[in-house]
This record gives C-alpha cells, sequence and structure tokens, in this order.
C-alpha cells in the first residue's frame, strides 16, 4: 500500500536529533526524504566517537535517519550551492536545524528559495527560534529542556533540577514540527502557497508542562515531584529483588482505582478507613499509606506487581529498562523491534513508528554517506555520469 504521504518529497538539511526526528517521521509516513550533507556527513554519524571504536554509523544515526537517501553538496562553494538552489523547485518541504545563522552563512536565503518555488514549506528549528533576544544562541537538548521549565519540576523536591532522560526536547519538537510541515502541505496543495514554519525548542517543550502545578498556574513556579505523582497515592514503590530498576510506577487516578488497588493488594478495608478512602486522607498520611503499599511490592516482583494490579483496574508499569524494550513479549507481538540489515554495520535493530495506521512504511536502513548523491542529481537535475564524476572530483559533491 502507498504511503500516507506518497508523493510528498522534502529537502533535508538537519542533523543530530530534533531535525532528523522530524524528517524521519515524514519518511516513516511515506514522503520521500533527501538528505543534504556536507563531505564530512552529519555529525549523528560519529556521535560519541564511535567511528573510533567500529565500523560504519553509529547508532544514534541510524535510529533518526532510517528511509533516506543521502545526497553530499559542498555548500561552501558556488558549485554546491547552485545544485542544492536548482533542487529546490522539486520539493514541498525543506527542513534544517543547523544553528543560528549556519544556513545564511552558506548565502542561501530562505526569501530566495520561495521565490524559486512559492509552494515550498520551509521548516527552521532553533533553540529560542528565529526572533527575540536569546535568537542568537545554541542549544541542544538538556538546555531545552531548562529553558521550557521541565527541569524545574523534575527531581526531588530538596535536590537540584534534573534533566529528563529521554530526549523529548529533541524528538518532542521534531514530531510537532512534522506535524506543522504536513498540516502547511495541505494547505499548500488548495492555495499553491507555501510557508516559513519558525519553530522554537524552547516552546516545544513548554508543551508538555501544562500539566504541571495547574491550581496555580502562571502564577508561582511549580515544585519538582519526586517520586511522587498527584494525591491520589501516585508514585514509585520497590519492589522485591532490590535493583536498580526493580521499581513499580502506580498512579490509581480515581477513587474507584484506589478501591481496587487496595482489593488486589488483600487491604479491602483500607477503602472505608478515612486515612486512606479520600485524597484529603492520604495527603495527610501519605508516608503510612508508602508503608502499606510499599510492604506489598516488595513481596513481588516488579512484572508479577505490575501483572496483578493492571489486572484488577490499577493503571501501573514496573520501570522498563531499555533492554527490557527490546525483549518485551508486548512489545514483540506488537512487531515494534525490526532487524534490518546495513552493508558496513551487519543486522541493526530498529523501532517502528509509534503509530499502527495504513500507509506507514516500516523501518529501513539508513543511508551511507553521499549513496545517493548520483541517482538523485542525474534523475533530477539530469547530470550526465561525466558531470558527476568532475563535480566529485572537485569535492562537490560524491562520492560515486
Amino acid at each position: 500500500m502507498p504511503g500516507a504521504l506518497d508523493g510528498m518529497k522534502i529537502l533535508d538539511m538537519t542533523q543530530y536529533e530534533a531535525g532528523t526526528s522530524c524528517t524521519q517521521y515524514l519518511s516513516w509516513l511515506g514522503a520521500e526524504v533527501i538528505k543534504i550533507e556536507s563531505p564530512f556527513g552529519d555529525p549523528g554519524r560519529s556521535v560519541q566517537n564511535h567511528k573510533q571504536t567500529t565500523p560504519g554509523d553509529s547508532q544514534y544515526f541510524m535510529n533518526y535517519n532510517s528511509g533516506k537517501k543521502s545526497v553530499v553538496l559542498n555548500l561552501k562553494t558556488e558549485q554546491g550551492r547552485q545544485l542544492f538552489l536548482d533542487l529546490v523547485p522539486m520539493f514541498d518541504a525543506f527542513v534544517e536545524n543547523y544553528g543560528p545563522d549556519v544556513l545564511e552563512s552558506f548565502g542561501i536565503d530562505t526569501k530566495q528559495m520561495q521565490s524559486i518555488n512559492p509552494k515550498l514549506i520551509i521548516a527552521r528549528i532553533k533553540g529560542f527560534g528565529l526572533s527575540g533576544p536569546n535568537a542568537g544562541f545554541n542549544v541542544f537538548d538538556p538546555v531545552a529542556q531548562a529553558a521550557g521549565g521541565a527541569l524545574s519540576i523534575t527531581g526531588e523536591p530538596d535536590g537540584p533540577p534534573m534533566p529528563i532522560g529521554p530526549t523529548y526536547a529533541d524528538t518532542g519538537t521534531g514530531v510537532q514540527v512534522a506535524l506543522g510541515i504536513v498540516s502547511a502541505y495541505v494547505s499548500a496543495l488548495k492555495t499553491g502557497v507555501g510557508q516559513v514554519i519558525d519553530a522554537s525548542m524552547q516552546e516545544c517543550v513548554t508543551m508538555f508542562m501544562r500539566t504541571a502545578d495547574m491550581p496555580a498556574w502562571g502564577t508561582r513556579p511549580a515544585q519538582r515531584r519526586g517520586t511522587a505523582r498527584g494525591d491520589i497515592g501516585g508514585g514509585m514503590y520497590r519492589c522485591k529483588g532490590g535493583g536498580t530498576n526493580d521499581w513499580l510506577m502506580l498512579f490509581p487516578g480515581t477513587d474507584s482505582m484506589l478501591d481496587s488497588l487496595y482489593t488486589a493488594i488483600g487491604r479491602p478495608e483500607l477503602a472505608t478507613d478515612d486515612k486512606f478512602a479520600t485524597s484529603v486522607g492520604l495527603r495527610e498520611h501519605k508516608e503510612e499509606f508508602r508503608e502499606v503499599i510499599e510492604s506489598w511490592t516488595l513481596q513481588h516482583d516488579k512484572k508479577e506487581a505490575m501483572a496483578i494490579l493492571c489486572e484488577a483496574g490499577v493503571p501501573a508499569s514496573y520501570v522498563y529498562t531499555t533492554l527490557d524494550l527490546f525483549e518485551d513479549d508486548h512489545l514483540a507481538q506488537r512487531d515494534f523491534i525490526h532487524e534490518v540489515q546495513h552493508p558496513i554495520n551487519g543486522t541493526v535493530k530498529l523501532m517502528r513508528a509509534p503509530l499502527v495506521m495504513a500507509g506507514i512504511a516500516a523501518p529501513t536502513r539508513s543511508p551511507l554517506l553521499g549513496e545517493h548523491s548520483e541517482e538523485v542529481l542525474s534523475q533530477l537535475l539530469n547530470l550526465s555520469a561525466d558531470d558527476f564524476s568532475t563535480l566529485s572530483e572537485e569535492g562537490i559533491t560524491g562520492p560515486k
């Protein structure tokens, strides 16, 4: 079946993660993504000094660039810039997340791009957006987490702010921009007119902050949440085994779920105990509540505890490690992890798109640097083999 975005063409000038996750999502949905790289490649290819220890690209790069095509263009040369501009009319969207003013340093002007292709959607992902006093500042994921407020509510109440482990500032921004591009694409199909999408990682992080301290939203700083979440008994509880990740997250979000929790742990009488029956009582006796629940969780390993509580209708999950994600029966039955073959790295494990729907592609391997240069430039710009060889020898494109 054709991809949901079959026929959409994306000119991708992204690196690391915020931009690459955006274009990867569009690729999953069926868009053709042509990744423009310098002769040195996306720096994500060698993140964490990967190439010093093993051949091929880093797992980091492969996780965010599956299904794309790679074209090398040296944009520091006049010919490289011209080849790039020659490609612009053939695409529906252009995405970049270079540092502030880097695109301009190549002599590439977005207004010129729009004059060449009025229907072009231009998505520019920056740490603080394209305008404002902070627009010229460099940003990576943890910095965006701080700027978006996420660090201020993460960690123990009496401890320092803590970054969230997943790079949700990067990928969270990328997914939001992908939605913006698809929306602008629908509009452009109707009007024939594209637009510039100004994406701020700081602002995209705040999208995830709207539940923080709702009673006093915008009037005081929210407090750090620690391992406790909510008034109705939510939080982390130790489980049998005592390992670093032998913990259960429990969140009985309603009074009826709280009653179900008490029944599941063999303490139904607590449902009529004033100390434990309501959120008001729990706030006043939270330490005693914790002792009751943890005396039960410590008798069960984390998987068993999750099964008992979830089957009783209580929202709970054990703390999955990154290895658990690859070995979990549930995710395996949903075909979440795929193995693909890479010409250098061999068998590579990749996650599929987190949606099950018609017209979404299974993951395929990431491209080698410049693997599709000749194919794309010959097809789209009618370059001959001799033309490509000359450009390659001059360091403008490649490899052959």
